[in-house]
Parts: structure tokens; sequence; C-alpha cells
């Protein structure tokens, strides 16, 4: 589900205080990984994840594939910081604008 202008902007300022949960690190995007970030969403529903890679593409590349590999939608991206929202099809604790 794509989210719109206003949801981004609700959960951009939810996540504004939030720390990074998940580090990505110079080892890269592995199986763990997607798993810790999988039990995470599933427990927070918002999720800020810091890589500590490369180059920008590098980055870019990696945070797409972890919103691929988890299905979250990444709400926001600032340099090393990427915010990623999937919500809790049974229990959902962020109850979002229309």
């Amino acid at each position: 589900m794509p989210l719109s202008d206003t949801q981004r902007k609700f959960l951009r300022r939810i996540g504004h205080d939030r720390n990074p949960i998940v580090l990505v690190g110079q080892a890269g995007i592995g199986d763990n990984l997607v798993a810790e970030l999988d039990r995470a969403l599933g427990d927070h529903e918002l999720v800020k994840v810091r890589a500590r890679v490369g180059d920008r593409e590098q980055r870019d590349a990696m945070i797409a594939e972890l919103a691929n590999r988890t299905g979250a939608e990444l709400v926001q991206r600032i340099g090393h910081v990427a915010l990623y929202y999937r919500r809790n099809p049974t229990k959902p604790g962020l109850l979002l604008p229309d």
C-alpha cells in the first residue's frame, strides 16, 4: 500500500525522535539482518535503520533492497539513516491519517 503525502509527514514526525534499531555495517545485508529488521517492523511498525556503508549508490541499493525483502515502505532517507514503515496486520499500533 503506497503511502500518501499526509501519511508520510505523520510518520516522519513520529520517527524523528526515534533512534536507529538496526545497523547495517560493511558486511552488508545478510539473512540475519533482514530477519532482525522484519522482527523489529513486526514489533514497532516504524523503524529507523542506519546504513554505514561505502558510497551513496551502494547505500541507496541497500536501503531499497531492505524495503523489498521486508515488504516495508520507505518513508524517508536522510544521509545514512532510513525510516521504514510496515503495518502490523493483526495488531496495528499506529493509526495513519487518511
